[in-house]
Order: structure tokens, then C-alpha cells, then sequence
């Protein structure tokens, strides 16, 4: 795997100079070799020509390490309980910038071949057009394919925007509402007058039944067995973000009333919110997804303090005299933007994914070390794993061959994340349906999760032969409930299904397991997957019955150990704060 120094260029539609720069001896500029290209426009885009004259474009270069394992050897040994002399010693940005800094010769290389050229289409062997969005109207400036000079092929990982056409409104929010589900006619003290009700030994102890139709953070905590502890880090040591985009905004007037009702001793909470690349924060427009995110986050690690990230960015866009530049990448705004903070979240939930295969391998291997990044520093980042299954749509390859496939997310396929499947019913719980899992086609199988995979794959046998990538990282990692979410928003109850409730939800309890770490004097968890699948696994809730079906079959199983479900399980704070 490779990590990236980003470097940001204002290039050119139409004919502006770069202005003089240092040129040493070039190679040749136009012997060049195609880095990525699309065989079609990709599905439901549609090309609306070429943009105006002086367009401009925001092109961001990633180039490669000089030392192209260090990060991710720098991240096992952090991250790994294995090895006990470095595992917690996160890393400091300034050490990070050392560990993925480029080849010495790789600036003047590419200052050398950008003042070559002062057009865009030129510099990348491109045809740069706008592209609209069928059922989003999202509007982008993209090329179908690209290409660069063969010597920089070493030196330049990928360059944005190119040939990823997700952009936000693009996006997957995989939360969505459950029409006609039942709504909680009463709140939190009922719950505990229920709880006191409910059987003292056995499995049905462990939560009112009423959760199985309905969840509140009561049932989250009483279920993943939180409910007993109380944060103790001291104020502002211990943070808990969110990721927000598409004009999401997180209302604090619907947690004040989601708290009050569903949790009363933490009504006076507020979060923080932090607004990142001209992010919004309209307070009369609350967004189902933001709140869902905040209101479960705050009503399980309150007092924990909360950040939610406004990212903006979002389409549609339209160039005109005024507004001539679009970037429409606000996924990777914000990752340049909190990777240049000097203080980050311990934990970080995101509810936001693509098929794998819509987004550009070499865009997906930069963004993916760009979380590798976060995770050395201290980050455990969680995302959802998505709502299709083992694939929605036609699940065939976008390749020109239309092969039918399962069909990965991203980033949930990445290795240096955590990812969370869903699981919904209680006593016991049960996979939930639509919980996206399997195996991605980027990336390989990584290490920490070798032996838990294949043992799962040599049960698996051949069943859905062909249809998966049975080297490929599996995921999920783990789950948490993901179903009939009780979500304030604008002042009412609105149930809400989807993983996007389990991130957050997973998030919190992780997000409380370093409380507890920190408030004696120890390491955030950080990078979360090699503890996970080591020593973690044995505070987890194993689930062992439900399915995924997707793509015309009955899907992956859930079963005993892991499998791509439900991943390891989920979480049982009281099982793993003993361990950690």
C-alpha cells in the first residue's frame, strides 16, 4: 500500500500561464501513458458538453512516498498489541508529513511538466466536460480518462478531479426513513420503569423487548452495556466526531427535545459545530442524517464532547462569471483539512460510501492512505458498511464486460478503517437484511484479519464462486443495531433504518472505551482493527443468525466467528473496557 503528499495546482480549461518556475532538465513531456480511463460515461451521467471559456479547475496531485511501507508499518506497530513497545505511541502530524514524504526529485519533476503546459487537457491527456447527475442534478466538471507522462508514473499517484464522478450528492447516505414503522409514545423514564420490569438473569435481562421494535439510546446502552459507566477523562481530552455533507445540518433544538425525551439526565448537551470548506450550519433546515448521527452519538457518550463537521461543496454547480471554479470533492476537502489539524477526534463515524466500483482505483488507494494517515496519529475512524445487501442495483461490473458481481463499498473497503455491518431484534440479536458486506477488489486481505477470513471462506466452500474476490479485504469489521432508530427531527419522531445508525452508534461506545483509557493516564485505542481481531474479539457480542441477501441470491450467512455480516460482532463495553 502507498500513502500520498497532496499537492494542490490551479490548472486550466482555458489559456492562463502558470507563471515562471524552476525547470530542471525534463524528460519527455508528451510521451505519456494512461493512468485512468472509463470505457463509458458511468451510470446516470450525462454529458452536457464543454464549460465556458476560462473555467477553472482546483487539481489536486497526490504524490507518491519516497518510502513507500513506512506508513503502514509505522501504523501495525501503533496500532498492534503485538507489539508492546510501540502499540499507543500515535504519532504526531509532523512525524506522519516525515513518513509519507515524497521522492526528493518529485516536486521539480512535476514543477518541471506543469510549466510545460497551461491547459488542462493538455497536462493530463484529458477532455475535460461538465456532466450532470440524472437523479441528483448533481453537476461536475470531469474527464473520462487521463494520462501522464511516463516519468511521473513513479512519482504521482493520482490526480483530482479526474475520473471520479461520486461527487457528494453522489453519495450514498445510507440511513433512510422507515415509513409506516411505530414510534416510542413514551420516553426515557418509561424505558427504565419497563427495564425494572423486565427478567434479572438470563439472556432476555439484557434489554426490554420493546427494542426490538423500537431503539433509543436507553435500549443502546442497556443492549451494549454502557449504561454503568461515567465518562472521567478530564474536559476536552476526549473527543467524539462526526462527518456531515450534502447540506446536512445538525440541529440543536431537535437534541434538546431527542434528549429530553429519550435521555433526560444529558438534555443540557450541545455540540460543537466545526464548518469546513464554506459548510453550512442553518439551524431552521435540520437534515435526518446529521441528526440521527448527533442525537445517538450525544445519547450514549454524553458527556463526551461532540463535534459535528460541516463539509460544503455541494452541487449543483454552475460555472459562471462569478463562481468559475469547482472542485465538487468536499469527501476529500475535509480529509485535507482535519489531516491539518494539530488536535483531532480520538473517534470519527461517517455515514457516507460508493460503490467500490465507481470510484477510480488510484483515487481510492490515495483516499484510503489518507485514513492510514488519521489511524497512525490516533484515530479510530468508523464507517458504514451500506444498506444493499451483498450488492444493489444490477450488480454487474461497470467495466464494459456488465459480469455480474457483488458489489463492494467504499470506503468501507478500505483497510485502515472500521467498518460497521447492522444487526437489528434483541435477545438475541440478529443480522439485519440489509447490511452490505463482503470482499473488495482493491484491496487485498489484510494481515490482522488473515485467519478469521479464511477460516470463514474454507467453511464458505463454493458457494458464490466467481461472484466475490476471495482474496480481498473482507468487511464488515464489526455491528450494532440498525434498524427503527427513533430521530428527532424538526420537532417529531421520524424511525430511520440503515448502518448509518450503527456507526455512530459503535462510535460512541468506542468513543467511551477511550474515557476510560484516558482518564488513567493511558493511549486512545486509535486504529481499532488488529486489537479487534486479536484481543478485542472476546468483548464482543458474536452473531451467528440472519443473512444479506442482494443480487438475485440469498446472500452471506452469519455465523459463529467472523463473517461478512456482521463482521466480529458487537460491542459489549463492560467485556471490552476489561480488556483494554
Amino acid at each position: 500500500m502507498l500513502n500520498y503528499h497532496w499537492l494542490s495546482v490551479l490548472s486550466v480549461i482555458a489559456v492562463v500561464p502558470f507563471g515562471s518556475l524552476a525547470t530542471p532538465l525534463a524528460p519527455r513531456w508528451d510521451d505519456m501513458r494512461v493512468k485512468h480511463n472509463w470505457n463509458t460515461v458511468p451510470q446516470n451521467w450525462e454529458c452536457q458538453g464543454h464549460p465556458p471559456d476560462g473555467t477553472t479547475l482546483d487539481l489536486r496531485i497526490a504524490l507518491k512516498p519516497h518510502r513507500e511501507d513506512a506508513l503502514i508499518d509505522a501504523l501495525y506497530e501503533v496500532s498492534n498489541p503485538k507489539h508492546p513497545s510501540a502499540y499507543g505511541a500515535h504519532l504526531s502530524k509532523e512525524q506522519v508529513a516525515e513518513l509519507v514524504a515524497p521522492h526528493p526529485d518529485s516536486f521539480a519533476l512535476v514543477n518541471s511538466w506543469l510549466e510545460h503546459h497551461n491547459q488542462a487537457n493538455a497536462l493530463l491527456g484529458a477532455s475535460y466536460q461538465l456532466y450532470r447527475h440524472s437523479e441528483t442534478n448533481t453537476t461536475a466538471l470531469r474527464t473520462l480518462g487521463y494520462a501522464l507522462p511516463v516519468s511521473l508514473h513513479q512519482h504521482v499517484q493520482t490526480v483530482a478531479p479526474t475520473t471520479y464522478f461520486g461527487s457528494p450528492n453522489a453519495q450514498r447516505q445510507t440511513s433512510r426513513v422507515r415509513l409506516g414503522a411505530p414510534t416510542l409514545p413514551f420516553g426515557d423514564h418509561a424505558f427504565q420503569a419497563e427495564l425494572a420490569k423486565a427478567p434479572t438473569s438470563g439472556e432476555a435481562a439484557k434489554v426490554p423487548s420493546s427494542c426490538a421494535s423500537t431503539i433509543t439510546p436507553s435500549c443502546l446502552r442497556a443492549l451494549y452495556n454502557t449504561s454503568s459507566y461515567t465518562p472521567a477523562a478530564p474536559a476536552g481530552t476526549n473527543l467524539l466526531g462526526i462527518a456531515g455533507y450534502l447540506e446536512q445540518y445538525a440541529s440543536q433544538a431537535d437534541l434538546t427535545t431527542f434528549l429530553k425525551k429519550f435521555r433526560s439526565d444529558a438534555a443540557r448537551a450541545t455540540f460543537q459545530v466545526v464548518q469546513v470548506n464554506g459548510g453550512g450550519n442553518d439551524q431552521s433546515n435540520p437534515g435526518g442524517e446529521a441528526n440521527l448521527d448527533i442525537q445517538f452519538a450525544e445519547g450514549i457518550s454524553y458527556p463526551t464532547p461532540n463535534i459535528y463537521y460541516s463539509t460544503g461543496g455541494s452541487p449543483p454547480y454552475t460555472p459562471d462569471v462569478n463562481t468559475n471554479s469547482n472542485t465538487n470533492e468536499p469527501y476529500l476537502d475535509w480529509l485535507n483539512f482535519i489531516l491539518n489539524q494539530t488536535t483531532i477526534p480520538q473517534v470519527i463515524s461517517t455515514s457516507y460510501g460508493d460503490d467500490e466500483q465507481t470510484v477510480p482505483r488510484d483515487y481510492a488507494l490515495s483516499v484510503c492512505n489518507l485514513f492510514a494517515k488519521l489511524g497512525a496519529r490516533g484515530v479510530s475512524l468508523l464507517f458504514s458498511s451500506g444498506d444493499f445487501g451483498v450488492g444493489g442495483g444490477s450488480c454487474q461490473t461497470n467495466d464494459g464486460t456488465a459480469k455480474e458481481q457483488f458489489l463492494p463499498t467504499f470506503p468501507a473497503s478500505c483497510p485502515w478503517v472500521t467498518t460497521v455491518g447492522g444487526t437489528t431484534s434483541v435477545n438475541p440479536e440478529v443480522a439485519a437484511s440489509l447490511s452490505t458486506g463482503g470482499f473488495s477488489n482493491y484491496f487485498a486481505r489484510p494481515d490482522y484479519q488473515d485467519s478469521t477470513v479464511s477460516h470463514y471462506l474454507s467453511n464458505l466452500g463454493s458457494q458464490y464462486s466467481g461472484l466475490y474476490n476471495a482474496s480481498g479485504r473482507g468487511f464488515p469489521d464489526i455491528s450494532a443495531q440498525a434498524q427503527n432508530f427513533q430521530v428527532i427531527v424538526g420537532g417529531s419522531v421520524q424511525p430511520t433504518d440503515g448502518t448509518s445508525c450503527s456507526s455512530p452508534t459503535a462510535a460512541a461506545v468506542i468513543s467511551l472505551l477511550n474515557d476510560y483509557l484516558i482518564s488513567h493516564g493511558k493511549s486512545p485505542l486509535g486504529f481499532l482493527n488488529p486489537w479487534l481481531y486479536s484481543k478485542g474479539v472476546a468483548g464482543l457480542n458474536d452473531i451467528t443468525s440472519g443473512s444479506n441477501p442482494g443480487c438475485g441470491t440469498n446472500g452471506f450467512s452469519a455465523v459463529t466467528g467472523w463473517d461478512p455480516v456482521t463482521g466480529l460482532g458487537t460491542p459489549d463495553f463492560g467485556k471490552l473496557q476489561a480488556l483494554v
